[in-house]
């Protein structure tokens, strides 16, 4: 097993590793072939999911921990540390547009609340069963969310990033995709992305259905095949199903708490709970129209009552059983985010001993994690795959 790495790196030393890059990070030789082992591409954009790394380093939402997330300078810097896939939520716009953010609701993530000609779009809804209220994207076009800028959604966690608030507008998806091919033509191997859609029951019931828009702009961008550097992935697996019959892409079911349900399974009246899906019978079911789950860690290792990890469940065996990839999230280096067992310290946005963290979470077996910190993701990979 990896030596548990107990002395915590401060934040400085950390954040000033993850501008340089990859190779400054000391992963040469035998690290850095390690945590390239695998790697996909030859330049001709085209990958498989077998030509990816195990552990896959995913940047979620781009690389979060240092940037405010699903901007173009977050998948960029993520792209820059050297992370394996690049993630995006997708949400229309008020005219079927799709862009990256995580939340319909941008509230907290664009600078809408001051901008008066916006007020009375300010408006309370109920999404998922939850009541939001705020500014929604499907309450804007295109034109419209474009006026807006980016900013920091956890100031309070990242107050560094907040320097970099009001530089990026909201991507749309097929901004992203033209990005992606440019920086695969670059680097001469596929840009991988990870795309999942978000709420797509409710928005199907506006008329803002996502899932053809989003094949549409797969086939135009040639990411509509089996061997596509791209993974689908959504919490509700009627639209991964549905995914499943326009394109060939791979298609990740994301799984929440036990207890939840998937909100389609809601509104169809399927009873089945999370913690069914995870049992043989589920993940057979799941295997029938996907490549993989996408469980929240807690799934993979749960956590006592005092937030510090147990025994592993048997939710990887299981899945792999059945051909699944699991890819679970999300590991973040910050105290707050982290089980107890590995915080250091008293303030809860310090850095805590996130190397012992994704030590216990890559010796269960996982094929790859979520992380808004790729750089420090790929150093643990190098050490585990070192052993």
């Amino acid at each position: 097993m990896t030596e548990r790495v107990t002395g915590t790196p401060g934040r400085r030393t950390l954040l000033g590793a993850a501008v340089l890059g990859t190779a400054a990070l000391g992963l040469t030789g035998t690290a850095a072939q390690a945590a390239e082992r695998g790697r996909g591409g030859s330049g001709s954009g085209h990958g498989s999911l077998r030509d990816l790394p195990v552990p896959t380093v995913i940047g979620h939402r781009g690389a979060s921990g240092y940037r405010p997330e699903h901007t173009l300078g977050s998948y960029q810097l993520a792209l820059d540390l050297g992370a394996h896939i690049v993630e995006q939520d997708l949400v229309p716009t008020k005219d079927g547009h799709l862009v990256c953010r995580h939340e319909n609701d941008i509230t907290g993530t664009t600078d809408v609340a001051d901008r008066p000609e916006f007020a009375g779009r300010r408006t309370t809804k109920t999404i998922d069963g939850v009541s939001y209220t705020g500014w929604f994207t499907e309450d804007f076009t295109l034109a419209e969310l474009k006026t807006l800028r980016a900013t920091e959604r956890i100031p309070g966690n990242r107050p560094d990033n907040t320097l970099y608030d009001g530089r990026w507008t909201v991507p749309t998806f097929e901004e992203v995709l033209r990005w992606a091919d440019k920086e695969g033509r670059k680097r001469g191997k596929p840009v991988w992305l990870y795309v999942e859609t978000k709420h797509p029951t409710y928005f199907r019931s506006l008329g803002l259905g996502l899932e053809e828009p989003l094949a549409r702009l797969l086939r135009r961008y040639g990411r509509d095949r089996r061997t596509s550097p791209l993974i689908l992935q959504s919490f509700e697996p009627g639209s991964i199903q549905r995914l499943a019959r326009l394109v060939d892409t791979p298609r990740v079911v994301l799984l929440s708490g036990p207890t939840s349900r998937p909100w389609d399974f809601v509104e169809s009246g399927d009873p089945r709970t999370v913690a069914d899906l995870i049992k043989p019978a589920g993940l057979k079911w799941i295997a029938s129209y996907a490549q993989g789950i996408g469980p929240t860690l807690d799934l993979i290792i749960p956590k006592d009552a005092s937030g510090r990890l147990t025994r592993p469940t048997t939710l990887v065996k299981d899945a792999h059983a059945r051909g699944l990839r699991l890819h679970p999230y999300t590991l973040r280096n910050e105290n707050s985010f982290l089980p107890a067992d590995f915080r250091r310290g008293t303030d809860p946005n310090a850095y805590g001993d996130v190397f012992g963290a994704y030590a216990a979470y890559f010796a269960t077996g996982i094929d790859g994690i979520f992380t808004d910190h790729p750089d420090t993701a790929l150093l643990a990979a190098a050490d585990f795959n070192g052993r």
